[in-house]
């Protein structure tokens, strides 16, 4: 019992002394101590002959120190001792490689590859250990021919990573979708790994090699699978036309097919302005679906695409329109969609909440979930806002807000209370939420809520009768109400009466943003230039750069300018919330390759 006891001691020391040994080695190793961890190295790889890991980072030490001939010492005594894997050779190489010794170099390069020849199931660890140290065309070698003596071998992935590598783009997309046409790849996984060689570019040559590679696939093997591939490559291309096409095609041969695939496009088509396709994308769906809901979404879809440019004239017909469907679909849970678009329809297009109101609280009779519930309260609680009815707002936005009180939608809510409270000018309530929602999970509302509290309380310190503070709440109430006109008014009241105030900028900004959405260009303009030219070190900067590249990227077709602005983001405001989006931008402006 004794002797048992005293034997586990000693092995438990033994082990707490490799143990620290090892955590040594790896910090003096990871600080670029070579000395240092080479002494706890040959220690750990003396007491532990068996540990791969051990034995290169000595190597690597000796190689760091210059040690080469100790180096190939440990690295001979290895391949002497004929257990060695044959990965054993590569090390070898590259020792010697390091000593611009090519011709030995590529002698145990090829020591490495005959070992294949007596077992092909060797070409994988091969051809990884080539990978390690950049050998590219002994990797190649080493896949391939594993995967000639033995065809049950694929390595298709690794030879299409390592032509990526190589920039020998046609081969690496043989490669992929050779994986994706025997079934041992799935979509995703491809276009993930080649989406980072693809462009918006249709006549970019990338792109025409994946597109000619695809075609070929679909003559040799008809599938939907290149179908898919080639919708993909014309979403990425902003060909959403061709896209349709190809989803069409998929849709008629896969049996039991949704129209989920198709949603989906006339959706981004939506997003990316492609209004015209998209109309013809939810037409085809309205006309070919039998499933109620999808077809429902896709007349509301045609209702927001008609009312993109409708006039006032318009509208009448649009309202009978939305009626012909809640007679068709009427009150259902599936449908909720259709209650609110309408109701929002009625509010904000023909500022008719009396009629509005009534629907959603009907649809808050029918049997629903939390979540149906939460959605149609925010419906409702936006709609008050805008009759200006906050109190009775804040009690549905409140009740959201402890149902869900962990959940995103939950957040919202909480938002929206600080912002109801912002235009009834309760701004200590305000803060008092907007300072939870700083660290919301959804990094919009955190965004936002930033922006607001940030607002009240920089205008809170410096007036503390909060006058302008109080005016800008009255103009974003105004702009919320769809009354651009008089909210600008406000706010030019604001900057007249207010001049070198702290909410000078924020009205700068909040008038530009009005002025953009009344076609008002050269007023934005003139409002954004002066937030940069005299504000450029505050924290409504990157807000007025972006804009600003926004309006010259897409408005003014004036790219050199817009990145220009994108460029300031990304060299001044590193942390701004823009910045991802200001990168994409201007690398799409300046003409590189963007996934």
């Amino acid at each position: 019992m004794m002797k048992g006891v005293i034997l586990w001691l000693c092995l438990f020391t033994v082990i707490c002394s490799w143990a620290q040994d090892d955590f040594l080695a790896k910090q003096y190793f990871n600080d670029g101590e070579y000395e240092k961890a080479l002494v706890f190295y040959e220690r750990l790889v003396d007491q532990n002959p068996r540990r791969m890991d051990f034995a290169e980072n000595m190597i690597r030490c000796y190689q760091q120190l210059e040690y080469y001939d100790r180096a190939e010492t440990f690295l001979m005594s290895r391949v002497q001792s004929g257990n060695a894997f044959p990965t054993i050779f590569i090390e070898l190489g590259y020792n010697f490689r390091l000593q611009e010794n090519t011709e030995k170099a590529t002698e145990s390069y090829k020591k490495a590859l005959a070992a294949i020849e007596k077992n092909p199931n060797y070409g994988y660890g091969i051809g990884v250990g080539f990978q390690r140290f950049a050998l590219l065309d002994y990797a190649l070698q080493a896949y391939e021919r594993a995967m000639e003596l033995n065809p049950q071998l694929d390595y298709n992935f690794q030879i299409a990573q390592i032509y990526g590598e190589q920039g020998n783009i046609e081969k690496m997309f043989v490669s992929y979708l050779q994986l994706l046409g025997n079934g041992k790849s799935t979509i995703g996984n491809v276009i993930g790994k080649i989406g980072d060689f693809i462009s918006e570019d249709p006549e970019n040559e990338n792109n025409r090699l994946l597109k000619k590679t695809i075609l070929q696939k679909a003559q040799k093997d008809p599938d939907v699978l290149w179908n898919e591939l080639l919708s993909w490559l014309y979403v990425q291309q902003k060909q959403y036309n061709f896209a349709f096409t190809q989803e069409k095609a998929i849709y008629k041969r896969s049996v039991g097919a949704s129209f989920e695939r198709i949603e989906t496009l006339g959706n981004t088509s939506l997003e990316n302005e492609a209004v015209d396709i998209a109309k013809q994308i939810f037409e085809y769906i309205v006309k070919n679906s039998s499933e109620a809901v999808t077809k429902l979404n896709a007349q509301l879809h045609l209702l927001d695409i008609d009312l993109l440019t409708a006039e006032k004239k318009d509208l009448p017909g649009i309202d009978e329109h939305y009626r012909d469907l809640l007679a068709t679909y009427g009150y259902q849970v599936p449908t909720l969609q259709l209650q609110v678009a309408y109701a929002n329809f009625l509010t904000f297009r023909r500022s008719d909440s009396e009629k509005a109101i009534p629907i959603l609280k009907r649809s808050l009779e029918l049997p629903l979930t939390k979540y149906g519930e939460a959605y149609i309260k925010l419906a409702l609680g936006d709609i008050l806002v805008f009759d200006q009815k906050f109190n009775e707002a804040l009690i549905y936005f409140s009740q959201i807000q402890k149902s869900l009180k962990n959940d995103v939608l939950g957040q919202e809510a909480r938002f929206k209370v600080a912002q109801t409270s912002f235009y009834k000018g309760d701004f200590d309530w305000a803060l008092t939420q907007l300072k939870v929602l700083r660290g919301s999970t959804s990094q919009l509302i955190a965004n936002d809520a930033m922006q607001l509290s940030l607002l009240i309380s920089d205008n809170s310190l410096e007036d503390s009768t909060q006058t302008a503070l109080k005016k800008y709440a009255r103009a974003d109430l105004l702009a919320y109400q769809n009354k651009n006109k008089e909210a600008i008014a406000v706010l030019e009241d604001i900057l007249q009466q207010h001049k070198g105030e702290k909410i000078e900028d924020e009205a700068l900004l909040r008038q530009a943003e009005l002025l953009v959405a009344s076609n008002d260009l050269e007023g934005a303009l003139f409002n954004y230039l002066k937030i940069v030219e005299f504000y450029g070190d505050d924290i409504l900067a990157d807000d007025a750069h972006f804009a600003l590249a926004e309006l010259f990227r897409s408005k003014l077709n004036k790219p050199e300018k817009a990145k220009y602005h994108y460029e300031r983001i990304l060299y001044n405001f590193q942390d701004s919330y823009y910045f991802p989006q200001a990168r994409k931008n201007f690398r799409i402006l300046r003409g590189d390759t963007i996934n």
